[in-house]
Formats: structure tokens, C-alpha cells, sequence
């Protein structure tokens, strides 16, 4: 026989008036490689079919079922119960708008993360529909596809610091990593004065605290540390070109 688990899972309905926030206890006994998904989905089918959490793919890639599992933001499907101490406590991923207990709504905070940094190749060139893709090095396109894993699961916006603080205002690790992927794409034709004017500021890159929360976290090991870095420094000379510029016009 498998350990018995106890699994605390917050429970809440923000559309229902009578709803308080809570906790409900859930007992299961372990299988063989059992995931986090595998008990979910057994304790709505076997014990209680009110329970809201969301997953789709079941492989780690729609990023659906991210919550905060004993006090860490990770994916359900991919998380071994094994991995984990007898007593299990779910919540729901903060920053993001709750929809009811683990459920939350990252496609909205990800769309308009999306419209802020502008998360598309800007070109002068007219679209050509009968013309080959344009060729590139499979060294830099390695470089661009390792940026492209991000599944927007929101784990490193969760264990942001600035993000917690400043939910509806602070860009995150993952707009940065979209504007780095997007700096380094030769098709896209914005200078760095121009990225400047998307991430230079409090709402972006200088208002990063350095806590790396984001990496550390991070499902699919996309090293968001370097491009953090880099755009930070990029961004700095920026800056300084900008202040220069001022001090000339006096």
C-alpha cells in the first residue's frame, strides 16, 4: 500500500456571494507515479466534482494547471507526489485574477503583457505571400527557439517579488524574455532607443529586483537570468546615451 495523503486545498468562488474563502482536507492513498494532475482529477471524480483547477495537455506545455504547491508555483501534471512531504497544500498562483479555488485567469494578464512589449516582428517590408521564409543561422535560430519554450504557465510572475507588489503595473521575467527573443530576431527592425521606450522604466526592466525568483521557478529552465542581464544592460546604455543627449541640448 501507498502513503496516505492529506491535500489542503483552498477553496473559493468569487461569483458566488456565499462563498468564503477556506480550506477543504482531501485524503488519497498514493499510487505508482502519481502526479499532482492524477490527484486533482481523482479527488473531483471520487470525492467532490466541485473543485476547480484547469489542465489540458497533461505534458507540462499548455501550462494550464500551474498553482502554488506547498508554497511554490509549479505544474500539476509534471509534479510526483513522491516529491512530496505526507500533507500537500494547493493554492492559487497570485498576481493573477482568480476564477475559483486553484483556477485563475493568466490569458488575460498575458495578452496585455503581450500589447505592452509589443510581442511581434516590427518590419518596414511589405508581406509577400509567394515569397520563401526568410533563411536564418541555426546557431541564432537555436538561440531564438530556446526563448520560444516559454508556455506562459505565469510560475515566474508568481514567484516575482516586484510582480506580487505591483500585480496590475510590472511587466515580469516573461515580457522580457519575449523582448529578448525579439532583440535578437534579424527580421525585427526596432533599435534598442526603440525597446527603451517598451521596457526602460520602473514598469519594466529597472524595476526588476535581481531576486531571480523567475529562473529559480521556471518549469522549462529557460535561463531568464541572462536575458534579464542583458536587456538590463542594453537598456542602462540606453539610458546613458539619453542623458547625454539631454545634457547637450542645454
Amino acid at each position: 500500500m501507498g502513503r496516505t495523503l492529506k491535500f489542503n486545498i483552498f477553496r473559493f468562488n468569487p461569483e458566488d456571494p456565499a462563498s468564503v474563502p477556506h480550506m477543504d482536507a482531501y485524503y488519497l492513498e498514493e499510487t505508482e507515479a502519481m502526479t499532482l494532475f492524477i490527484a486533482l482529477n481523482r479527488i473531483r471524480e471520487e470525492q467532490d466534482p466541485t473543485v476547480m483547477f484547469d489542465f489540458m495537455c497533461r505534458a507540462g506545455i499548455c501550462g494550464s494547471c500551474a498553482m502554488m504547491i506547498n508554497g511554490r508555483p509549479d505544474l500539476a501534471c509534471h509534479t510526483k507526489t513522491k516529491k512530496l512531504p505526507n500533507e500537500i497544500t494547493l493554492m492559487p498562483m497570485p498576481v493573477f485574477k482568480l476564477i475559483g479555488d486553484l483556477s485563475v485567469d493568466t490569458g488575460t494578464w498575458f495578452r496585455g503583457m503581450n500589447e505592452k512589449v509589443q510581442s511581434w516582428v516590427h518590419t518596414d517590408k511589405p508581406f509577400k505571400p509567394n515569397e520563401e521564409e526568410a533563411r536564418m543561422d541555426n546557431a541564432l535560430a537555436e538561440e531564438i527557439y530556446e526563448l520560444e519554450r516559454c508556455i506562459e504557465c505565469g510560475c515566474c510572475v508568481a514567484a516575482c517579488g516586484k510582480a506580487n507588489m505591483l500585480p496590475d503595473g510590472f511587466m515580469g521575467a516573461t515580457a522580457f524574455n519575449r523582448v529578448a527573443r525579439f532583440m535578437m530576431d534579424p527580421r525585427d527592425e526596432r533599435s534598442n532607443d526603440e525597446y527603451f521606450e517598451v521596457v526602460g522604466n520602473e514598469d519594466g526592466i529597472f524595476g526588476c529586483l535581481g531576486l531571480l525568483g523567475c529562473e529559480d521557478m521556471c518549469p522549462k529552465k529557460i535561463p531568464l537570468q541572462d536575458q534579464l542581464g542583458m536587456l538590463r544592460r542594453k537598456m542602462g546604455f540606453s539610458q546613458v546615451k539619453h542623458l547625454f543627449q539631454r545634457a547637450e541640448k542645454r
